[in-house]
């Protein structure tokens, strides 16, 4: 619901929820961290966004959606409004998908160990099972 008063339209909550995808709870949460502004109130102590909110949350919603961390959310925040933030938030950016392809290596390493052990597996023809045998057994060469 968009209510009007001195200061231009400002949006309830609910509104603001509902625009941007983000859970009522999850904006108090920003709220109480620092993300987002807290926002005008009504006499009845309603929350009041503007559209300031509303461009802000979007940004953090879409920032968490790529896996950015709240670090890296409040970096990029921090950034934003300066009169050049390019350099910063392709640095931050740059280590995030750095981040993630590390994830990446690590997950296809995982699957190809998986994998391997399953293949060895042959039910109902070989006792003891291959993949408990491999998962109880006595690691090598790493960890």
């Amino acid at each position: 619901m968009k209510v009007r008063d001195g200061a231009g339209p400002s949006l309830l909550i609910g509104a603001l929820s509902s625009s941007t995808g983000v859970n009522i709870e999850t904006i108090r949460y920003y709220e109480r961290i620092g993300l987002l502004p807290p926002p005008q109130r009504t006499r009845g102590r309603h929350r009041l966004y503007t559209n300031q909110h509303l461009k802000v949350l979007n940004l953090v919603r879409r920032a968490r959606d790529l896996g950015f961390s709240l670090n890296d959310v409040r970096a990029l925040l921090a950034v934003s409004n300066t009169s050049s933030p390019c350099r910063t938030a392709k640095a931050i950016s740059d280590q995030h998908l750095a981040n993630i392809r590390a994830r990446l290596a690590s997950l296809t390493k995982l699957e190809q160990a998986l994998k391997t052990m399953t293949n060895k597996c042959r039910p109902d023809a070989q006792l003891p099972c291959p993949i408990i045998e491999a998962l109880a057994g006595q690691q090598t060469g790493g960890k």
